[in-house]
C-alpha cells in the first residue's frame, strides 16, 4: 500500500460473522489506550449518504462531483464514480487524511494485500480464508482451530484480547 502513511489493519469474514460488531466493541478500546482511529468500510451495495429533497443530494443528482457537505460537527464527502469500478484501497488511503491518526482499521477489501485479521464463527460453517491470503496475520476465532504455528490465534468475543494484539504486534513493529 503505497498510500498508507500509517498501519492499516483490515477485519476480513464471510458476511454474518461479526465485523462491524468487533470493530464497534474494539475502536473504543483502541482509543482508550491513546490511538487515534480512522476507518475504511468497503460496502458492495449502493449507499446514499445524502437524502432525496435536499440540497446536496439535488446539486449533486446535477452533475455535481465530489460534493462536500459540511457542518460545525462533521464533513462528508461524497465523489460519483465514473466508470462504475470496484474501487482499490490503495486509492482511498490516498483520499483519506491520515495526518492525524495512529491507525486505519478496514472492513472488507479481502481480496488486496495488506495486514489482516480473519474473523471465523464455527457456527456459520464457512471455509477459513487464511490458506488463500498470505496477509493474514491472525485469526478470531469463536472456537479453538489447528492452524499453523506462525498465525494468532485470538478469541472472537474477547475484543481486549484483539485490541492487544494490535498494540503489542501491529503498532509496536511501526514504531
Amino acid at each position: 500500500m503505497k498510500n498508507a502513511q500509517i498501519p492499516v489493519l483490515g477485519f476480513v469474514a464471510a458476511s454474518g460473522t461479526g465485523k462491524t460488531t468487533l470493530l464497534a466493541e474494539l475502536i473504543p478500546i483502541l482509543k482508550q489506550n491513546g490511538l487515534r482511529i480512522g476507518l475504511i468500510k468497503h460496502s458492495h451495495h449502493d449507499f446514499e449518504i445524502d437524502q432525496p429533497g435536499k440540497d446536496s443530494y439535488r446539486l449533486r443528482k446535477a452533475g455535481a462531483s465530489p460534493v462536500m457537505l459540511v457542518s460545525r460537527y462533521r464533513r462528508a464527502m461524497i465523489t460519483e464514480f465514473s466508470p462504475e469500478n470496484e474501487p482499490r484501497l490503495d486509492d482511498q488511503l490516498k483520499q483519506f487524511d491520515q495526518s492525524e491518526l495512529d491507525l486505519i482499521l478496514v472492513e472488507g477489501f479481502k481480496t488486496e494485500q495488506f495486514p489482516k485479521i480473519e474473523l471465523h464463527r464455527s457456527s456459520l460453517e464457512k471455509p477459513l480464508l487464511y490458506p488463500n491470503d498470505p496477509d493474514i496475520i491472525a485469526i478470531a476465532a469463536d472456537a479453538e482451530l489447528n492452524t499453523p504455528d506462525y498465525l494468532v490465534q485470538l478469541e472472537l468475543n474477547r475484543p481486549q484480547m484483539i485490541a492487544d494484539f494490535i498494540r503489542n504486534h501491529l503498532m509496536k513493529s511501526h514504531d
